[in-house]
């Protein structure tokens, strides 16, 4: 096993400590003694508590973003590019979940330096999910009546608030949930002509 960084094992533990108490009521200090480091060491690598708030955030989004793209230079159609965007999309809210659900609790004490960041990222994987739906209009893969944005910021904004309610001890898996995601995105905007090649992502009924 690889050893970690000074640098991740100060965002490990920051990710457990502020999911316990809070980011406001957890100090650098206290980061440092958690692991056995000095605020030189923390200081080397963060040049605020802020940084490492930014940090935290662009582990999980970095980590979507590549992947993203990945999955839109290895698959040839809208529709198989959308599926392994969605699975992609869904798994990070498993694999990344504490992340996630501080940052999104904790973002508003960000200064617009790293919010202004944040949101290019954000707007970078918008894009990408957007040029997959706006092809797969153009392909007639998709219907056209429905704007191409909305359609976007729909699958955004119903996989986001996964962060509140899902539960790696709940009854389904993130796969299982992914499936849901994907047959319910699917049937909302395939057209007739591409249903066939969008059945084999669907949950058979």
């Amino acid at each position: 096993m690889v050893k970690k960084t000074l640098k991740q094992r100060i965002v490990d533990a920051s990710v457990e400590l502020f999911q316990q108490d809070g980011y406001h009521n957890v100090t650098v200090d206290r980061i440092v003694e958690y692991i056995g480091a000095s605020k030189g060491g923390f200081y080397h690598n963060f040049k605020s508590k802020d940084e490492l708030l930014y940090e935290i955030h662009d582990v999980f989004i970095s980590y979507v973003i590549q992947q993203s793209q990945d999955a839109y230079d290895k698959y040839d159609t809208p529709i198989k590019r959308l599926c392994a965007m969605l699975q992609t999309l869904t798994q990070v809210f498993d694999m990344y979940q504490a992340h996630i659900t501080i940052f999104y609790e904790e973002s508003r004490s960000l200064s617009d330096e790293y919010s202004d960041t944040i949101h290019k990222k954000r707007d970078h994987y918008r894009d990408i999910l957007q040029r997959v739906i706006a092809e797969g209009q153009e392909t007639k893969d998709f219907r056209t009546e429905l704007p191409c944005t909305i359609v976007t910021m729909a699958i955004v904004g119903m996989i986001n608030w996964t962060y509140k309610w899902f539960k790696q001890s709940g009854p389904l898996t993130m796969e299982q949930i992914t499936e849901v995601f994907t047959d319910m995105v699917l049937r909302a905007i395939v057209t007739e002509q591409a249903m066939e090649e969008a059945k084999q992502f669907m949950i058979k009924g």
